[in-house]
């Protein structure tokens, strides 16, 4: 007679969230013990309380779902009669427990049609709690374990509950809030459906003008944006693969000062980054004026514009591209390379035909987030554009500017989706079906080739200035939280950070009496709490879409990425609509900007999980199944360990991102949980720059400290002699150049 296994652990979670835990969700939350106490109210009561005592009846069938499957325990679940109840069972008692949550809300019921029809309804409900988490998840996964029952993905329950539970998290957290939000580009200004308006705006010439090619002010938004993030996927892409190799496969003697500049970017507001440069080749900046009083030059508004955002863009995302190439150079097979130069291939011969084949999964991933990120950027083209209008500036004044046309904003989401799905479609088409597995079961004892010497040099060339020109950059933004008024009074000063952070003595010991501690303890928090599971669910995503073969697979994954797609500030506004009301009622907690972000910055640990995984033979997985190994221990003890360069980047970007956004959540804070970003932004628009500064650079120490821990944590990937040795000298193997 089998054991339960799975199911009788969902069916308990499942009856554990329907019996014992509160059904709607707690102003506290669970870890606040009166809702122990206060067992039988309506507010804290579980299902079947609310069902039983609260007059809640609608809850009760949700009872028959949870009970029909007992009968398994104990007995074969692989048969088609186990497999169709578990199915029935579990899509049956999520659309219910769904369906109710929507139909029936804060004001009874959710559509006016059904007052009409049964009359007002007296007892309402609230946002779904624990309770009501636990048995939907209890609810997909008995709907997972009747898939794999019936023989879906070789059966492999494992690999169905992660695909189900994905496609419910995608759903809810991306599909839904998106979807609420564009359906406006349907409507009318009275919220009608008008299908006229949706042409009207999309012909708009706004959008689509080409103005500036026939001698005219500008062209539309739709063209600004496209051809920026085009400039900006190129240049960031040039940037990261240059830098991995310099950090990789040469022997540079600062390569962690080069390490650290590299990333140093992403772990700053945008808006600092643009007010830098600002500082420095604006009309009165610091490079503008010392050519102006040695040459005679004026400088012009140059910075103000295409130029001006595409440098603020290429600083700020370039270590997203190097995260991302670091790991695969590193991954590149240095006995392919071995096996090249022995039948007398030069170095250049070698780099060209046989290394830089095997980085295009990386170099397409890196030109795919750098051609995202740029489309969906807000604060650098907000504080450089002028009058260089995009997508994702456009969007946010049609939502809180004067005009307030939430339509038009629909349209333009609309029209930046679509140039993020020909993006999509373009990088599967460079990749094609071709193979660049280079790290197999079978081991690999290779030394890293050097580079040939032109791209060493071509390579130095590059990354030397940048990093030269990014260190000046935050030395000004470093000076700038000592001094009274950057660029008017540089008097010696730690008042913006006695501000910020200053801690004084009181009548009951310490107090910590700086404005900016509540922000920044919430901000760290949250970050913390946000970067695990966003890393978790991204890899795990990754592995599906690298690793298994399911209907479906190329709309999930572009689902994977739609969040990132969108502008921070839609998602923003998407989630207020969604989650403002019932069934999911999170706005103004701490669980909605969690949720943001896990989602937003999901994408980067996909991608990095797929162009790491794209090198990892398929072999490893089939000798560890083949010795019994379960696909969970395989994951676990074979792969995990080979994917620590993704997953460094996907832990570092989900931290350093929560760190630094504004636009995602700039309209889900609220006085209890104000983030460091809104601080200061708010300090910014009061003029008060010498105490953002302080902030600033307070964050970028802080997070440093953390990527550096996050990088003992995790440790190096050790394959081979690999990391063991400096790369080979010039001459190694005879070659040549």
């Amino acid at each position: 007679m089998k054991k339960a296994g799975p199911l009788g652990l969902w069916l308990a979670i499942g009856w554990v969230g329907f019996v014992l835990i509160p059904w709607y969700a707690q102003s506290r939350g669970l870890l606040d013990p009166g809702w122990i106490l206060a067992w039988d109210r309506q507010s804290t009561a579980p299902g079947l309380q609310q069902a039983l005592l609260h007059g809640r009846l609608w809850l009760l069938p949700l009872v028959l779902p949870l009970l029909a499957p007992l009968v398994l325990l104990g007995r074969r679940q692989d048969t088609a009669a186990a497999a169709n109840l578990l199915i029935a069972c579990g899509a049956l008692g999520t659309l219910y427990l769904l369906a109710q949550g929507f139909l029936i809300i804060h004001r009874g019921w959710g559509f006016a049609f059904l007052a009409d029809w049964f009359g007002p309804l007296d007892v309402r409900q609230f946002g779904i709690g624990t309770g009501a988490a636990l048995t939907l998840l209890a609810f997909l996964m008995l709907f997972a374990q009747g898939i794999a029952a019936r023989g879906a993905v070789n059966g492999d329950r494992f690999v169905v509950g992660s695909i189900t539970l994905i496609v419910a998290l995608v759903a809810a957290f991306i599909f839904f809030p998106v979807a609420r939000i564009l359906t406006g580009a349907l409507q009318a200004a009275d919220g009608s459906f008008a299908p006229v308006v949706f042409v009207e705006r999309f012909l708009d010439t706004r959008i689509w003008g080409l103005g500036c090619l026939a001698g005219g002010p500008r062209c539309g938004v739709a063209w600004n944006t496209l051809t920026l993030a085009i400039a900006t996927g190129a240049g960031t892409t040039l940037l990261g693969l240059a830098f991995a190799l310099v950090v990789t496969r040469t022997a540079f003697p600062a390569k962690r000062a080069l390490r650290a500049l590299t990333i140093l970017p992403i772990i700053t507001p945008p808006f600092v980054v643009s007010l830098a440069i600002i500082l420095l080749f604006g009309r009165s900046g610091t490079v503008t004026q010392f050519f102006a009083d040695l040459l005679g030059i004026d400088g012009g508004r140059w910075i103000y514009g295409f130029w001006g955002v595409w440098l603020a863009q290429v600083l700020s995302f370039t270590p997203i591209a190097f995260l991302v190439m670091i790991g695969v150079v590193e991954g590149v097979s240095p006995s392919l390379e071995e096996a090249s130069q022995t039948l007398r291939a030069s170095r250049w011969q070698t780099f060209t035909t046989v290394s830089l084949p095997l980085m295009r999964p990386g170099l397409a991933n890196a030109f795919l987030l750098g051609f995202i990120e740029s489309m969906a950027d807000f604060g650098n083209p907000l504080v450089l554009g002028g009058n260089f209008q995009v997508l994702s500036t456009e969007i946010f004044f049609a939502i809180v500017g004067a005009q307030h046309d939430p339509g038009r904003a629909a349209m333009l989401a609309i029209v930046l989706l679509a140039f993020t799905l020909m993006a999509f479609w373009a990088q599967q088409q460079w990749l094609g079906k071709k193979q660049y597995t280079s790290v197999s079961g079978k081991g690999d004892a290779g030394m890293p080739t050097a580079l040939p010497t032109p791209l060493k040099w071509t390579a130095y060339a590059i990354t030397v200035p940048w990093a030269v020109f990014t260190a000046v950059m935050y030395s000004m933004i470093l000076f700038g939280g000592f001094v009274e008024i950057w660029g008017r009074d540089h008097s010696f000063t730690l008042r913006h950070y006695q501000d910020a952070f200053g801690v004084t003595q009181g009548a009951f010991g310490l107090v910590w009496s700086g404005t900016a501690w509540n922000s920044f303890t919430t901000t760290l928090w949250i970050a913390f709490i946000s970067a695990i599971p966003t890393a978790m669910i991204g890899l795990l995503t990754a592995w599906l879409l690298t690793r298994q073969q399911f209907g479906g697979k190329a709309a999930f994954e572009f689902g994977t990425m739609l969040s990132f797609a969108i502008p921070g500030t839609v998602i923003g506004v998407a989630y207020i609509i969604a989650f403002n009301v019932p069934p999911l009622e999170i706005t103004g907690t701490g669980i909605i900007l969690i949720l943001a972000f896990v989602f937003r910055n999901m994408p980067v640990g996909v991608r990095a999980g797929i162009a790491t995984l794209a090198q990892l033979d398929k072999s490893l997985d089939e000798a560890s199944l083949t010795h019994r190994a379960t696909t969970f221990q395989t994951v676990r003890l074979i792969l995990m360990p080979l994917m620590k360069p993704a997953m460094l980047a996907a832990l570092v970007y989900s931290f350093v991102s929560a760190m630094t956004a504004i636009s995602a959540v700039i309209f889900l804070v609220s006085a209890r949980y104000e983030l460091a970003t809104t601080y200061i932004l708010n300090r910014v628009e009061a003029g008060n720059f010498g105490l953002a500064i302080a902030y600033s650079s307070v964050l970028i120490v802080v997070m440093l400290i953390v990527i550096g821990i996050f990088q003992f944590l995790i440790g190096e990937r050790r394959l081979g002699r690999r990391g063991a040795a400096a790369p080979a000298p010039a001459g190694f193997a005879g070659a040549g150049r």
